[in-house]
């Protein structure tokens, strides 16, 4: 099984996963001079479980910490949920609370 590769397409204002050669799953996005507002993700039926939606995700959100200038809103559930399940991207999220200094 391959892995899938995710490209950016900034005309189309997504993020692409491709997998086996077809179009599996999409993370959109709008961009404003300081963020980056991920608004939907899907990944098509036939590729579910197949680490789709993560890919999409991590290519996404490293892209973002790449670039540094924006910050991270999910306003997409997934994108949301899995911020939360990886608190090593908190950092480049828009409202979240500051790691205290002890």
């Amino acid at each position: 099984m391959s892995d899938p590769i995710v490209t950016d397409n900034p005309a189309a204002k997504r993020f692409e996963a491709h997998l086996d050669g077809e179009l599996a799953g999409i993370a959109e996005y709008q961009l404003t001079d300081e963020l980056m507002v991920f608004t939907h993700t899907e990944v098509e039926p036939a590729f579910e479980g197949r680490g789709v939606g993560s890919a999409l995700a991590r290519t996404a959100l490293d892209h973002l910490r790449t670039e540094g200038t924006r910050k991270a809103l999910a306003v997409c559930p997934f994108i949301k949920g899995w911020i939360q399940r990886h608190p090593e991207y908190l950092a480049i999220t828009y409202g979240a609370a500051k790691p205290s200094a002890t």
